[in-house]
């Protein structure tokens, strides 16, 4: 599976990016989640999703604020972030995996990271 994160950028807290990730390769077998990383800090869970959408796990910093979801006929995974604060400032990074699980090493594809930069 391979797989390309896009959608960062600059936005102002309070406001709203979506981020995508296009997937090849049969990602619709596999669970996909989205995990980020600041400077300075490691890499953290942020949200997955089953493989057939039914279910979705968010990490509490952002549940209330972000939605994943994907679509498997166009192999893209998103995520919606709403409200964003200061502290989502992050490299996010989308990845897949067999299992629903926050830890790092459950995934066994990554993509390359995008930027997305909350300012005040």
């Amino acid at each position: 599976v391979q797989l390309q994160a896009s959608g960062g950028g600059l936005v102002q807290a309070g406001g709203s990016l979506r981020l995508s990730c296009a997937a090849s390769g049969r990602p619709s077998r596999y669970v996909m989640g989205w995990f980020r990383q600041a400077p300075g800090k490691e890499r953290e869970f942020v949200a997955d999703i089953s493989s057939g959408g039914g279910v979705t796990i968010y990490a509490d910093s952002v549940k209330g604020r972000f939605t994943i979801s994907r679509d498997n006929v166009k192999n893209m995974v998103y995520l919606q972030m709403d409200s964003l604060k200061l502290e989502d400032t992050a490299v996010y990074y989308c990845a897949a995996g067999p299992i629903i699980s926050a830890r790092k090493n459950a995934y066994d594809f990554w993509g390359q990271g995008t930027q997305v930069t909350v300012s005040s």
